[in-house]
């Protein structure tokens, strides 16, 4: 049950956000194209059981307003450290799932001080870190692909602009065809404990994934050393859409390392 709503202003933009629950705060970052509903309907009943789940739109998405500001990872970023200021959340964990993951991984190197343990669902922190194929698809994206989807009815239900669509498109694929890395140096000296949880086949490069364990100091044998922070988990016979659906799976991992 949603115990408050609204709009942030946060650099130039409105953002929208959900609170659910009570407890120690932690916040959802949806994936491209989606809507806070599309992306979190099955868990956010579960985690604001124990907890104060504080889910954002990011710009464009959803509820929030189109705007002509440019769309980047870093600015988005910005958005979320701007929505826990509004809220007064001093500090909180982050889950991110896809693109919301690229935006949690450079949440923790912009505001390691913001973030206490993070969670990243199918996702990357640089565009290499999905298989080519997948970033091949990101290059022909049209918007015809879009229209008439689940994607484009969850738009439709709750964006204060329906007639945005197709600049709101235009605005996404101009982000998907930018090459991004957060940096592997940034990456190592993120401090805050970090789960990755991921499908098997769910388009993300599992040897650019284990690197980014390693990068966390994960990747040992722990029968001769301590058993590190950081976690990983490959979800079998997993795409990157159906993985979001394992609802009682991400769950049990999420709650065992947050607790």
């Amino acid at each position: 049950m949603i115990i408050d709503s609204g709009y942030t202003p946060v650099n130039g933009i409105k953002v929208y956000y959900e609170v659910y629950g009570e407890g120690e705060p932690i916040i959802l970052l949806h994936g491209a194209f989606y809507t806070i509903e599309l992306n979190w309907t099955q868990l956010i009943p579960e985690l604001s059981k124990t907890r104060k789940v504080i889910a954002i739109e990011f710009q464009g998405h959803g509820h929030s307003p189109y705007s002509d500001r440019k769309l980047d990872i870093v600015a988005l970023a910005k958005d979320v450290e701007g929505v826990m200021d509004y809220l007064k959340i001093d500090s909180a964990d982050v889950t991110g799932y896809s693109m919301g993951g690229s935006v949690a991984y450079q949440f923790a190197v912009q505001s390691p001080k913001r973030l206490r343990k993070l969670v990243i669902i199918s996702s990357t922190y640089k565009t290499n870190g999905w298989l080519p194929e997948v970033n091949n698809a990101f290059k022909d994206f049209k918007p015809e692909f879009f229209d008439n989807t689940a994607l484009q009815t969850a738009y439709d239900a709750v964006a204060p602009d329906k007639t945005k669509w197709r600049k709101f498109l235009e605005q996404m694929f101009a982000l998907a065809k930018e090459p991004f890395n957060v940096g592997d140096a940034n990456i190592s000296k993120i401090s805050a404990p970090v789960l990755i949880i991921s499908g098997d086949n769910d388009g993300t490069d599992k040897i650019e994934l284990i690197k980014t364990y390693q990068l966390l100091g994960g990747g040992i044998a722990a029968d001769m050393a301590p058993m590190p922070e950081s976690q990983l988990a490959i979800v079998p016979s997993q795409g990157h859409v159906s993985l979001m659906m394992q609802t009682e799976t991400i769950l049990t991992y999420m709650n065992n390392f947050l607790d």
